[in-house]
């Protein structure tokens, strides 16, 4: 039976190919929803990418909401300076002709989770957790009923990429990360500190430009435009792909490591606000609240992309 999943985004040229993967991958994964949230760029903007990502996946018949646009209480932070201004820069890709569909994404994830079997429904957010908190937020008695929350956000041995302390996901939206890490939900974390191993090379892009489909120009492509900011930054060889290890670790858990350790946001501070303070030596004693992952199987991690991807 494939895993139900509603994926929460802000897409982004990695939550794209995490999209492309979910979508490639129905014997293990059926999604029930695309909610797009502001993030990388404002919602109208992932909004209108999550959509053009499932034409380009040709599933238009996926339901893509809009959520939250902007965080619970704070002014919003955007990423253009990595993603460009759509959020999808690189190749031009053209308006999607699919609908956004009619109502608000928190109250989809709510009467989702209502309706679906108790722990029959994984949360992936690839972005700010704004939607998710907003949901809990609104409808406790959803918590109880969700499977896992599979979330890529947060460092610590890695530290920030948007402050010197926070990654940035988590420091768009500390109020929201910390009512999600404060739920009692079993949750899976996909920090920097693994997505920084996962990191693209010459000839994994290549392996996508060589497919010879559109959705293989599309992720050499997106790619491309991504890594020039990385490489720049961090002197790496690639750009980390971090949002499909979400995906991936639902398809493929043995190609992740970690430890299930106390995590805790922190909220108040402004050296340090937006961190996930990571009990990884286990020095205190708060209770143990999330799977905290450190490492990947990176070439087992690409040959899952371009298999599936290929599948296009």
């Amino acid at each position: 039976m494939p895993r139900k999943i509603i994926i929460d985004t802000d897409p982004g040229q990695d939550d794209a190919v995490a999209i492309l993967l979910a979508l490639a991958s129905p014997e293990d994964l059926e999604v029930l929803g695309v909610v797009a949230v502001a993030g990388n760029v404002p919602l109208p903007l992932t909004a209108r990418n999550a959509r053009i990502v499932c034409e380009l996946a040709g599933r238009p018949e996926t339901k893509v909401f809009a959520g939250c646009d902007r965080p619970m209480s704070r002014p919003l932070v955007t990423a253009e300076h990595v993603h460009g201004k759509t959020g999808l820069d690189g190749p031009q890709l053209p308006d999607p002709t699919m609908p956004l569909q009619e109502g608000d994404g928190v109250d989809f994830i709510v009467e989702t989770l209502r309706a679906e079997a108790p722990g029959s429904v994984t949360l992936c957010p690839l972005g700010p957790l704004t939607n998710i908190a907003t949901a809990f937020t609104r409808a406790p008695d959803i918590v109880g009923r969700v499977a896992e929350v599979v979330l890529m956000g947060g460092a610590y041995f890695e530290v920030g990429n948007i402050t010197p302390a926070a990654e940035f996901n988590i420091y768009v939206d500390p109020e929201a990360a910390d009512i999600v890490f404060k739920s009692g939900v079993k949750i899976t974390v996909m920090p920097l500190d693994v997505t920084h191993k996962a990191l693209t090379s010459a000839t994994v892009v290549e392996a996508f430009r060589d497919m010879g489909t559109e959705v293989g120009r599309m992720v050499a492509e997106w790619t491309d435009f991504f890594e020039r900011f990385d490489k720049e930054k961090y002197g790496s060889e690639g750009a980390p792909l971090h949002d499909p290890c979400v995906i991936a670790y639902l398809i493929r858990p043995e190609l992740f490591g970690g430890r299930f350790v106390n995590v805790e946001i922190e909220t108040q501070s402004d050296l340090t606000r937006g961190m996930t303070v990571a009990d990884w030596w286990g020095v205190t004693d708060r209770p143990k609240n999330a799977m905290f992952m450190g490492e990947v199987d990176r070439d087992g991690y690409f040959d899952l992309l371009l298999d599936r991807l290929g599948r296009f």
